[in-house]
């Protein structure tokens, strides 16, 4: 049981910082402004917010349970991985559809020149496009998905130092998470400002608190 909560400590602490930001932030102009489909901006952020923590919250659970003792595979046989991918990527697309959806509803809020915007949302999809080609073509998504924690055989390949994965280890979270900025940008939101800020800061906490010590155990040192 230690090991299956190993991390969650600082994951809980880290979690109730960021939220304690956010809401702290709920006054600042404009964060409130607009709707979408009849749901205030507001709506859209708590959406956003709790879409990362499902998820983050989802894959530990996930991960854990299949590392320490395999109960997902005993539990549904050799389709464990795949049920478990589905529920991922419908966790994860959410995260920019909701993202993109929170800055329309709140668009206009951020004071900068819209040109400079559209330019600054260019430029941080170039490296989000590199880091889905990259992991297409060298990485493959079932290892984005932690293919690891469920067969071994994937504990002996090598690690991949091609395409963006040669400029950093983490590029999933160095760049993959500049989708969520681009939003900020594209539309000059405010709202989407402070969600995007939380959404790289908290999956920082699940790298820390979730995936390094799995690494750890997996690979050793």
């Amino acid at each position: 049981m230690k090991r299956f909560f190993e991390g969650q400590l600082l994951h809980l602490i880290a979690l109730a910082i960021l939220l304690a930001v956010v809401y702290a932030l709920r006054d600042l102009p404009g964060l409130a402004t607009g709707e979408f489909l009849g749901l205030s901006s507001t709506v859209w952020a708590i959406l956003v917010i709790a879409d990362a923590v499902i998820h983050q919250v989802f894959v530990w659970l996930c991960w854990r349970a299949e590392l320490h003792g395999q109960h997902l595979t005993r539990w549904f046989g050799g389709k464990a991985f795949e049920l478990y991918a589905g529920l991922f990527t419908i966790l994860f697309v959410a995260r920019p559809i909701l993202a993109f959806t929170l800055g329309w509803s709140n668009r206009g809020t951020l004071d900068i020149n819209p040109i400079l915007g559209y330019g600054l949302s260019l430029i941080l999809l170039a490296p989000v496009m590199y880091m889905m080609y990259s992991i297409v073509h060298f990485f493959t998504f079932r290892r984005a998905f932690g293919i690891d924690h469920f067969d071994a055989g994937y504990r002996n390949a090598p690690l991949v130092r091609q395409g963006i994965f040669r400029w950093s280890p983490n590029s999933m979270y160095v760049f993959g998470f500049f989708a969520l900025w681009i939003p900020v940008f594209l539309f000059q939101s405010i709202a989407a400002l402070v969600v995007a800020a939380f959404s790289h800061a908290y999956i920082w906490v699940h790298y820390y608190a979730t995936e390094k010590p799995d690494m750890k155990r997996i690979y050793g040192d």
